[in-house]
């Protein structure tokens, strides 16, 4: 059985449209986490979201729906106790070494099946049903709502916090609105990767993007197209070779990607700097 026909499959046709899905909302709020350097608020909202998995399983056999409400109640959490920048790293700290252990705690009384368990952290995206398509388009469809939305005082909020305050952008309320929307997309991802590899969805197309522009559309285009290429192609490398997990195709494909656009940026700056480049630009300056 080759290629072609596992893609004429339905799971592994369900799987392509959410990892696309998944890609567009870690695309759209990754240059804003690697500008507001909230990479760390990331990985705990990813983590504790195995917390309200666990939880999920255990009250309702609903994983995702348990990792989506943890992962709103940690955002709050993160928002309010985190309130300034310094703060927050501590904040999250704090909140991600009592989850950890309240969801260890939960999966300990959970009965099912070890599987369950194991996907919440590794992630397993070729079980996506129908249902939970529709609530991933659901997600992704109010993601690009609200980011449209509050898409300038957000931008300005992350570039320069302390300005956008004095002239009056209320920055606890957008970053909260941000947190809401970073814990659902976040939610989304660990769907293809797991909680522990959801960075690599969430902030390295972003990075990579950032390498090649300084425009904040440039970067958002880029920053998707990467996870659009990161993780539907991890996806279609590991239905030709099924003996490598799907996570590890996209984590390597993302890192690619950032090396790449690394060596990009680094060449256009030595041809920049390089004096028969330089002089021509001199002069006309002059």
């Amino acid at each position: 059985m080759g290629l072609g026909f596992y893609l004429q499959q339905p799971f592994a046709q369900h799987a392509l449209i959410a990892g696309a899905l998944i890609s567009i909302g870690c695309g759209l709020l990754g240059p804003f986490v690697v500008t507001r350097g909230a990479a760390f608020a990331v990985h705990g909202t990813a983590e504790l979201a195995f917390t309200g998995a666990a939880a999920g399983l255990l009250i309702n056999n609903n994983a995702v729906g348990g990792a989506l409400v943890g992962s709103v109640v940690v955002a709050t959490a993160i928002g309010v106790l985190g309130v300034r920048a310094r703060e927050r790293d501590a904040a999250i700290g704090v909140i991600l070494a009592f989850g950890l252990g309240l969801g260890v705690l939960l999966l300990g009384f959970y009965q099912g099946f070890a599987t369950e368990a194991t996907n919440i952290l590794f992630g397993y995206i070729y079980g996506v049903s129908t249902q939970q398509l529709i609530l991933l388009s659901v997600i992704v469809v109010v993601v690009i709502a609200v980011i449209s939305v509050i898409y300038r005082p957000l931008l300005f909020a992350s570039v320069d916090p302390e300005l956008a305050e004095a002239r009056g952008v209320r920055t606890q309320l957008v970053g909260l609105v941000f947190l809401y929307l970073l814990a659902i997309t976040v939610t989304e991802a660990a769907q293809i990767v797991g909680t522990l590899l959801v960075l690599s969805l969430t902030i390295t197309p972003a990075a990579a993007a950032q390498k090649l522009s300084a425009r904040p559309a440039v970067v958002t285009g880029v920053s998707v197209a990467i996870a659009l290429v990161a993780t539907d192609g991890g996806l279609v490398a590991n239905l030709q070779y099924p003996s490598v997990k799907a996570s590890v195709f996209v984590t390597f494909i993302s890192f690619g990607c950032y090396l790449l656009a690394r060596g990009v940026a680094m060449a256009i700056g030595q041809r920049r700097s390089h004096p028969a480049v330089a002089a021509p630009v001199t002069t006309m300056a002059a």
